[in-house]
């Protein structure tokens, strides 16, 4: 049981790749060390339902599934202090997943970024919009959203390219409290934008997209070796090097200290040849990621110890999911005939509820704002503009012109948006009078 004073945090990892110094620094270290933070309860877990949208071979999943779980355990992850699953072992994730479909509008799931990409890209290619486009693709936030309800998450670590994700969690969420009462909690998305974001090899966001990583517990040679390889300019030894832009530099301040970082970046204004500072950066990394590399070897060796660690991890999870998704279940009315459903949110408290304006900033700049109900459907979904002034204008007419607005305002709508439904008129005219939304 979670004390009034106790904030919940979760974070998923999904199981398609070998961990490298990238996702080290960019996710694992940060959470390693947020776990240790108090009055905190932390959740972690392996996405491997997620992995199946992307990846279809069984081998490289559990592969994926053991690495990570030994690079986030031998990184000094304790399953002791926090609950550390893996998301095909809670079914009641899966079932909530359906009860959330059940309440999510399409028109919401449309605008997903990784569905809009694809269409994007099949648009680009001549295809056909849904060419290679899976029903896991397009469902993707609902399963997301499910990861994030089951266990009472106040907060999620995410990228800024996921928040949209959790504004998704947050109107489903609120769809379904509209609908069934106040049983689930809005989750927060909490974006770091000092999360160190590590070039790789050839310069470009290290990524396997790019093939250019450098594994995280490869062995110390290869580790060496990589690191060898990273792409630098022409300069001799000798010549002044500049820090900006620089990838050697930037990963070795992403492990460094501030001194450590002061004494680099003089070596590079005197002129260190590469050769020196790639020896360097190696040795800096290694201090820190060797102590760790004997228990991930042991661990990989040994899956059968993860296996248990995960199994402990998810017994704890269904030891909160269970309750939760009966009470869920009963709340929808999946329950024995004859049972009575616990006490919801009245018809009167739901006419009391307001509706609300939405301002964001979308992955590609421009400001976005949207109109959704007390139940959290999304009424009215505007275009991009190019500044938050301008969204804000729309939306400032909105409220106090109400639906006298909506003719001259036609134009910002997204397409999909119908601006004569009943339902938009009713809540603009009530919040309008109301002056509450």
């Amino acid at each position: 049981m979670t004390s009034s004073a106790t904030t919940r945090s979760l974070t998923g990892i999904t199981t398609t790749g070998t961990p490298h110094l990238g996702n080290y620094v960019g996710a694992i270290r940060p959470a390693v060390r947020a776990s240790r933070q108090p009055q905190v309860e932390n959740f972690y877990f392996l996405a491997d339902f997620h992995a199946l949208i992307k990846c279809d071979d069984p081998e490289r999943i559990q592969r994926s599934t053991l690495e990570i779980a030994a690079s986030w355990l031998a990184a000094g992850l304790d399953p002791a202090k926090v609950t550390f699953y893996r998301q095909s072992d809670i079914p009641e994730i899966p079932e909530l997943t359906w009860l959330l479909t059940c309440v999510t509008g399409k028109g919401i799931l449309n605008r997903a970024h990784a569905y809009k990409a694809a269409l994007d890209k099949n648009e680009a290619a001549g295809q056909d919009p849904d060419f290679e486009v899976t029903a896991g693709l397009f469902m993707y936030p609902v399963l997301m959203a499910a990861d994030i309800l089951m266990f009472k998450a106040h907060r999620v670590p995410v990228g800024r390219d996921q928040v949209q994700h959790l504004e998704m969690a947050r109107d489903i969420a609120q769809r379904f409290n509209h609908l069934y009462g106040e049983r689930l909690v809005l989750p927060e998305a909490v974006v770091d934008d000092n999360v160190a974001l590590l070039p790789g090899l050839d310069g470009r966001k290290m990524s396997k997209s790019y093939d250019n990583t450098i594994a995280l517990f490869s062995p110390r040679e290869q580790l060496r070796k990589q690191i060898m390889g990273i792409v630098t300019d022409s300069r001799a030894p000798g010549e002044p090097k500049e820090t900006e832009g620089s990838a050697l530099f930037s990963i070795y301040r992403a492990f460094a200290n501030q001194a450590e970082s002061a004494s680099f970046a003089k070596a590079f204004a005197d002129g260190i040849s590469w050769g020196d500072a790639k020896q360097q950066l190696f040795e800096r990394i290694d201090h820190e990621i060797g102590p760790m590399r004997e228990r991930y070897q042991h661990l990989i060796s040994h899956p059968a110890e993860v296996e248990e660690i995960l199994q402990a991890g998810a017994e704890k999870a269904r030891a909160m999911a269970i309750p939760f998704m009966a009470e869920l279940r009963t709340a929808v009315g999946l329950r024995a005939l004859g049972a009575k459903a616990a006490s919801t949110r009245s018809k009167e408290q739901s006419k009391g509820s307001v509706a609300q304006f939405k301002q964001y900033r979308e992955k590609d700049g421009r400001f976005y704002f949207k109109l959704t109900d007390a139940s959290g459907q999304v009424l009215i979904q505007s275009k991009g503009f190019d500044s938050p002034q301008e969204a804000g204008q729309a939306v400032k007419r909105l409220q106090s012109e109400g639906s006298a607005a909506l003719a001259d305002l036609q134009e910002v709508f997204e397409p999909s948006t119908n601006v004569k439904t009943e339902a938009i008129y009713e809540v603009l005219e009530r919040a309008f009078r109301e002056k509450n939304v």
